[in-house]
């Protein structure tokens, strides 16, 4: 049996208790970043869903669609997964992706209508998101020392 006062024991390491207290836009930025992870990630698969004829807007197949609807909705269903993945490894690479994720769609429905429909909800949203996150990364970055 193990004594617990033994000086040699150490106790298990908690990964950032000790930032999340010093830190709290980081760890809001963090937070934000897991969230838009989950939603990128269902994101690119209702895209793949479609593709495979799941929820599809036409019940004729994906190959009757027009070549644009296709080629938008494959590139997002790539792009929401990979970054969903970025975005959960807080890899530096992974914002990356999900802003130009974030920028492309917006831009589909606002520049080209005849894709998606143009939906101007979904460009406000896409706008709303890609504002908390500039203020969220300035925020954390003004807690950076030096």
């Amino acid at each position: 049996m193990m004594n617990t006062e033994d000086p040699q024991i150490l106790e298990p390491v908690q990964a950032g208790d000790g930032e999340a207290a010093g830190k709290p836009w980081s760890h809001r930025l963090m937070l934000f970043l897991r969230v838009m992870a989950g939603v990128s990630l269902c994101k690119g698969l209702h895209h793949w869903a479609v593709i495979c004829g799941i929820g599809a807007p036409l019940p004729s197949g994906f190959d009757s669609y027009s070549t644009p609807y296709q080629v938008a909705t494959v590139f997002f269903g790539v792009i929401d997964l990979v970054a969903g993945v970025g975005l959960w490894l807080a890899a530096p690479w992974g914002a990356v992706v999900w802003l130009t994720s974030v920028i492309s769609m917006a831009a589909v429905e606002l520049l080209f209508p005849q894709i998606y429909g143009g939906n101007i909800w979904i460009v406000m949203a896409e706008v709303v998101l890609l504002g908390t996150y500039l203020w969220l990364a300035l925020m954390a970055a003004r807690e950076q020392p030096g």
